[in-house]
């Protein structure tokens, strides 16, 4: 499956390159998730008794198909990042299948593995942690921090695995001679750079990109997406990119799905999703999407959202959306709505998705491409 032809302008500033037409099958999920659920226990008095539970992941579906980028947008605290997390297995999902799709063929559900069973399948899938100065040891120098993976599995050591971490950082776009040097000589782009190279040091199949480029400047931003596209070309990697930035969404991304209060609202092709948006709060963010043209600032409507973001300690009935949604009707407080498919390949959680006219990216008002 080619990444779609964007034929709209692009309206945000970032100096991509043209898209490249990339291999990936469309019919074989490499990851699926299946009613995936993640609950933290809120504990409170003397005796730290729980007395609730916080639904960071409430009942996610959804598949990630070999050599495809899905991203995962939403506001921060949406469940983004603990959807990630439970996919490499940092934390153990309270319920749900994560089925994974092994080299040999066999179909493995990670969330019922412990951890020895899950160690061979801890190479192929990895993760880019967002913030590139924290996600670094200070303590160590770049050869131990990307070649300690390599060492643990006992697939280099000595003279090989400095050869081997010198060309990971070669091919990241840093200078082999640098990993006798500690993080804090690096700039934030550099850092993640190596944190790039850390993924890639056990030659994964498929990586966790957790807002990835969300805490680098803007040129910066691009240079890494530009990087992220051809190692995915080159290695056939698969993504799951995590971000809030549809702005940044919408350079990489073969499919997006958009993420509210621990659960998919909406899921299609990224350039189906700009143009044709079929949840209310998809079509908020696309509305939130800035325009760095100064002339073009006033022109558009940007549509704020009303209240607070639900508690996902104590969600709302019915739809989680509707306190906020200015199409809300009597239903939307009472019962919950089911995805369905609106389309090809287009899902969409909304009992009114059919009748309502929401506005896409362009009739939003969109910047012409810098």
């Amino acid at each position: 499956m080619s990444r779609p032809k964007n034929t709209r302008q692009k309206g945000t500033g970032l100096k991509i390159r043209p898209e490249k037409a990339q291999t990936a099958e469309s019919g074989r999920p490499l990851l699926e998730l299946r009613n995936l659920r993640m609950q933290f226990p809120v504990r409170r008095g003397m005796f730290r008794r729980t007395v609730g539970f916080v639904r960071a992941v409430n009942d996610v579906s959804f598949s990630i198909r070999l050599g495809e980028t899905l991203s995962l947008v939403g506001e921060s605290g949406c469940g983004k990042t603990t959807t990630g997390r439970c996919i490499v297995r940092v934390y153990n999902p309270t319920a749900g299948k994560i089925q994974y799709q092994a080299e040999d063929q066999e179909s493995v559900d990670l969330a019922q593995l412990d951890n020895r069973a899950l160690r061979p399948y801890r190479r192929q899938i990895r993760m880019i942690f967002q913030d590139p100065f924290s996600s670094l040891n200070p303590r160590l120098p770049i050869l131990q921090i990307v070649g300690e993976s390599l060492k643990v599995n006992g697939i280099a050591r000595g003279a090989e695995l400095e050869e081997r971490v010198a060309s990971l950082l070669k091919r990241v776009g840093l200078r082999p001679e640098y990993i006798r040097r500690y993080p804090h000589a690096f700039s934030g782009g550099e850092r993640q750079r190596i944190g790039i190279a850390r993924a890639l040091a056990l030659n994964p199949r498929l990586i966790v990109a957790d807002e990835a480029v969300s805490a680098l400047d803007v040129s910066v931003q691009a240079q890494i997406l530009n990087l992220l596209q051809d190692l995915q070309e080159e290695f056939n990697l698969t993504y799951l990119f995590i971000a809030h930035d549809l702005s940044v969404v919408e350079h990489i991304s073969h499919r997006v799905a958009v993420m509210y209060v621990g659960k998919i609202v909406e899921l299609a092709n990224t350039d189906e999703l700009f143009e044709n948006p079929l949840h209310p709060y998809t079509e908020a963010l696309l509305s939130a999407v800035p325009k760095p043209d100064p002339r073009l600032r006033n022109r558009g409507v940007r549509i704020r959202l009303e209240g607070e973001v639900a508690d996902p300690s104590s969600p709302p009935s019915g739809c989680y959306f509707h306190p906020r949604c200015r199409y809300a009707q009597d239903r939307c407080r009472d019962e919950e709505p089911t995805a369905r498919e609106i389309g090809k390949d287009h899902w969409v959680a909304c009992h009114f998705a059919e009748e309502l006219e929401l506005r896409g990216f362009e009739a939003i008002g969109s910047t012409p491409g810098l």
